[in-house]
């Protein structure tokens, strides 16, 4: 079994404020960090942090170059990773007093992924392994109806929400992870907690995770033999940076799944190793290894 993570890449323009910026202000900046991230690279090194054998495939630049250096560090396979021409993906985020953010996410080279790419990368892969999948890179469905094909568990993480994921048959993931507002858009429920209600009519095979923030998460899954539903509250942290949060949450759950641990356990440690992950600044460099999650944990 092997995990796959199809995923962005991104360098992280970070900027420190006491409030985000509002239309028509200029507004002065505390301090300024250039950081590794993107939402499928936190994954991947979540993944790999956890515990989990993970493979990164994806498109960088020339100037990406720190990027698979960081994946390589951290355990990460990056043989499938292709550098190619073209600006870098990059984001530019601001972290408030609170340790709250907002991001502009700009493509780059995520955005470049071609059928043939797709094809090779999944050729190295079959039944049973796992992809996780984000919305930061091109040619989402083409991937998922492949990767279905090859009888992969598909985990989807719809973020950032935009229309074009409509075209992603859903009915072929095996898991969908969403924060609260993602709950409502890919279901058209006002409420996060009637979204599952509705996912689980239209693609009754699907297990669908919801984070709640300060409310915790819930997870719904669904095996031959019953629907498993777990709620996990939220650890208490102070927080700085919340960047890479749900990453680091997604990363420790799927690699939890992966290794066939029960649904609470991996609930608990992805709760444990979020709440760790806001107590730094950063993305990618603010998740924890296992071993600080698991002395956490052993001090409950």
């Amino acid at each position: 079994m092997k995990i796959l993570n199809f995923g962005s890449l991104n360098v992280d323009y970070v900027y420190s404020v006491d409030y985000f910026v509002r239309a028509g202000e200029t507004l002065k900046v505390n301090s300024r960090e250039v950081l590794p991230g993107g939402k499928g690279m936190n994954q991947s090194v979540a993944l790999a942090r956890a515990g989990a054998e993970v493979y990164h495939a994806g498109c960088i630049g020339a100037d990406g170059a720190f990027l698979r250096a960081l994946l390589n560090k951290n355990g990460v396979d990056t043989t499938l990773l292709r550098t190619i021409d073209g600006m870098q993906g990059h984001t530019i985020i601001q972290v408030d007093s609170k340790g709250e953010n907002c991001i502009l996410l700009y493509g780059g080279t995520n955005r470049q992924i071609s059928q043939e790419q797709i094809d090779e990368t999944l050729a190295h892969f079959g039944a049973g392994d796992w992809l996780v999948l984000q919305n930061e890179v091109n040619n989402l469905p083409r991937i998922v109806d492949a990767a279905y094909a090859r009888g992969m568990k598909i985990v989807l993480n719809p973020s950032p929400y935009e229309e074009g994921l409509k075209a992603v048959d859903f009915g072929k993931l095996s898991w969908l992870l969403v924060n609260e507002v993602e709950a409502c858009q890919c279901s058209g429920s006002d409420e996060p907690e009637r979204a599952w209600d509705m996912l689980h009519t239209r693609y009754p095979e699907l297990s669908v995770l919801i984070t709640l923030g300060s409310a915790g998460s819930i997870a719904h899954q669904v095996t031959p033999e019953e629907i498993d539903t777990v709620r996990q509250q939220a650890f208490k942290a102070e927080a700085v940076d919340t960047t890479a949060a749900g990453d680091t949450f997604t990363g420790y759950f799927i690699g939890g799944l992966a290794e066939g641990r029960p649904l609470a356990q991996c609930m608990l440690r992805a709760s444990a190793a979020s709440a760790i992950s806001v107590t730094r600044m950063g993305a990618a460099v603010s998740i924890p290894k296992k071993e600080e999650v698991e002395a956490m944990l052993a001090e409950l």
